[in-house]
């Protein structure tokens, strides 16, 4: 059977610790009684409901959500309007479509939501602690903010561990290039690290969202590890396709047809970018290079590469040379120079190269 979606964003948010939904789910499970909570309306909710009883300009609170669970039957909520409009409902979803679930209130609960596309919440009363909100063909379990902040101090160790072997495989390349000794495993090597960083981060998101605003400075961490990844992984994908790649077009959209588990195989990120062979000998366009130059327009930066071609030509070119390009003029055309002579210093010179 297909594993479960991943929970929406935003209803991961809805559900955050603080949150009034939340706050029900946490106050029924403090009574262990165990609920049924259908969030929507409309005739296809009424369809499903047999008996219980209709309520009037009921406000919602997690109180009366807590008090109304302590029935047997479900209860239904449109908490878009705040309302609790019925409780003691049996619910009656097609008994036909498929669950993984095993305990007959969550069987119950998921085919409601692949029925009904409302998200609804189901803890059980055996075991009264767990919480499962099911939304479509995704389910996740309610965490504590404890557990959700330790995952996600886990998962931000990991990106800070990834993000230094992502530096330093973007300086082992930079050093290669000066040096004109590149092959196709040290370009491999960034943007593979990038595209395990972006899916690292990804993971993270579901996390911050059920923490609410509790994620505050956690999100923010994690904004400044991926900082500049994504823009370094497409400069280095332009300066070694051997085509230019084409305007908009990204590094991703090649990466993301790979399974999860092949983006730690630099063999298989090698063959999806076309990287082979691994020892072959490359010269980099050198769009990476002319990035790190300050204030230098885009639209210069593509006039200076039309013009020179490679990295090979354009860190020998005069500041007359480079003066002669359209739109650089002298005094950008020095800076120009002082950068590439910067970055001579990098080179390898005086290290052993394996």
């Amino acid at each position: 059977m297909t594993p479960p979606a991943s929970a929406p964003i935003e209803l991961l948010r809805r559900f955050a610790p603080g949150t009034p939904l939340r706050n029900a789910a946490e106050l029924v499970m403090q009574h262990g009684t165990g609920a049924l909570v259908l969030f929507g309306s409309g005739p296809v909710v009424d369809e499903l409901c047999s008996g219980g009883f209709m309520l009037t300009d009921a406000a919602f609170t997690a109180q009366r959500v807590a008090e109304l669970a302590k029935m047997d039957g479900g209860i239904v909520v449109d908490d878009a309007r705040g309302k609790i409009l019925r409780a003691n409902v049996h619910f009656m979803p097609d008994a036909s479509i498929p669950t993984a679930e095993t305990g007959t209130r969550f069987r119950t609960a998921e085919r409601l939501s692949i029925q009904t596309g409302c998200p609804v919440l189901a803890v059980s009363e055996e075991t009264h602690l767990v919480a499962v909100v099911f939304s479509g063909n995704a389910r996740f379990m309610l965490q504590s903010a404890t557990s959700l902040l330790d995952e996600a101090n886990q998962r931000l160790q990991s990106l800070e561990r990834l993000r230094r072997q992502f530096n330093e495989s973007v300086a082992r390349l930079e050093r290669y290039e000066v040096d004109g000794v590149v092959s196709f495993r040290e370009v491999v090597g960034v943007v593979q690290r990038a595209a395990v960083i972006r899916l690292l981060a990804m993971d993270l998101e579901p996390i911050t969202a059920e923490l609410g605003d509790q994620a505050s400075v956690i999100s923010l961490q994690a904004s400044d590890l991926v900082e500049g990844v994504d823009e370094i992984a497409e400069l280095v994908n332009f300066d070694y396709q051997k085509r230019k790649p084409r305007a908009g077009s990204s590094v991703y959209s090649k990466l993301d047809s790979l399974d999860r588990d092949d983006l730690f195989d630099a063999a298989a990120v090698a063959s999806a970018l076309g990287f082979v062979p691994a020892d072959s000998h490359v010269v980099p366009r050198g769009a990476r290079m002319l990035a790190g130059v300050p204030r230098l327009p885009e639209s210069v930066a593509a006039a200076i590469l039309r013009k020179f071609g490679s990295y090979a030509r354009l860190r020998t070119a005069s500041v007359s040379q480079l003066d002669s390009v359209e739109g650089v003029g002298a005094t950008r055309a020095q800076t120009i120079r002082a950068y590439l002579d910067r970055l001579d210093d990098v080179g390898l010179v005086g290290d052993n190269v394996s």
